[in-house]
């Protein structure tokens, strides 16, 4: 009898247990059931785009912040200017603002952006941003940027037409065609600088370009100009070989030795024969969607233009992109080679195989 009533009492406690876990289980689901309601009381309604999953999991980062982000962040200036780029990842724009002590642990703040959306409407610009602010009120201005200003990039290698493809994408009042206008007339392809800048809505053609020509005026200290006319080279003729070693390059550590073919072809009256003069003269390709036509065929080689340098002896007319400082910097401090040919490498790795021999260079061709 003792025993029936030993095990009677364990199965009712077994029940008791399973029965509390049971209750216990129902509350847990019921208070995480809650936690996007609490969590939009407290941030506002979040992005309709986020998935189930995302939204609890920014929901419990939120939560956990506790006031963190209705707080200022450590900045003691009134006015800081946030510039960002077009490209710049979340992790980048997170990183900027961390270094500004605009906002204090990074976690949280994303957490925000992602909830709310505002990382998918995040604009390139210069953002105003005051020290008082709270991250969530950082957050929101990061939707919108200085009216007044906005960001012109140009990446090392484009040639005008490029840059002048970004620019109605980005709210300037310059147009394509005004923009390359200015350009032509007053010869400044070669000579707009690669790099970011921060530039008024209003900004005229002119201006635009003048200001791309004083960053590269900028860059030409008297040390560089007179290494490159020691290659025998004047100014105007350094762009004019920089430009070409900027689109050879694909490794930016071989610039120094493809300068010294281009500069030991010149020495030894050879043609330059290089590729990127006859994309330049080919113009756009609409089949390929580029300005750069890859590959080449036998017949682009014998297209009669004053820039085909498998035809035409010494440099081309002018330069066939805006090159950067490291292009610069290669033509007027070439490596010191023998070097008179070069082709890709095998490997697919960008590198290429030099040689100083035409009968080296035909070995160097791949299986």
């Amino acid at each position: 009898m003792n025993a029936k009533k030993s095990k009677w009492g364990r199965s009712i406690l077994v029940l008791s247990i399973m029965g509390a876990f049971l209750i216990a289980l129902c509350l847990l689901a019921g208070i995480v059931a809650t936690i996007p309601a609490r969590v939009a009381e407290l941030y506002g309604p979040p992005d309709p785009a986020l998935s189930h999953l995302k939204l609890y999991q920014q929901s419990f980062t939120l939560l956990l912040s506790g006031e963190e982000l209705h707080t200022p962040g450590s900045s003691g200036e009134d006015n800081i200017r946030v510039p960002i780029s077009p490209g710049d990842s979340l992790d980048v724009i997170l990183k900027r603002l961390v270094e500004l002590n605009l906002v204090r642990d990074p976690v949280p703040f994303r957490a925000y952006l992602i909830y709310s959306g505002i990382d998918r409407r995040i604009q390139a610009g210069v953002y105003t941003i005051s020290g008082e602010m709270s991250e969530m009120e950082i957050a929101r201005t990061l939707e919108n940027p200085a009216p007044g200003q906005t960001t012109v990039s140009i990446l090392s290698g484009w040639r005008a037409e490029e840059i002048a493809e970004t620019l109605p994408g980005i709210g300037l009042e310059v147009s394509p065609d005004s923009f390359l206008e200015v350009v032509r007339t007053t010869n400044k392809e070669g000579y707009l600088f690669p790099g970011t800048y921060q530039v008024d809505r209003e900004i005229t053609p002119e201006e635009l370009v003048d200001l791309f020509y004083q960053r590269f005026l900028s860059q030409i200290t008297p040390e560089l100009e007179a290494q490159i006319q020691s290659q025998g080279l004047s100014l105007h003729q350094g762009v004019i070989l920089a430009s070409i070693v900027e689109r050879e390059t694909v490794v930016t550590e071989e610039m120094p030795q493809i300068a010294s073919v281009f500069l030991n072809r010149l020495g030894a009256n050879m043609n330059l024969a290089a590729d990127p003069t006859i994309q330049y003269a080919l113009g756009y390709n609409q089949q390929q969607g580029t300005w750069w036509t890859n590959p080449l065929t036998l017949e682009d080689l014998k297209l009669p233009s004053s820039y085909n340098t498998y035809e035409n002896p010494g440099l081309p007319p002018g330069p066939i992109c805006n090159p950067g400082l490291e292009a610069l910097l290669a033509v007027a401090q070439p490596a010191d080679t023998g070097y008179l040919f070069f082709r890709a490498a095998c490997d697919g790795s960008g590198k290429h195989l030099f040689s100083e021999t035409f009968e080296d260079h035909l070995q160097n061709a791949c299986p």
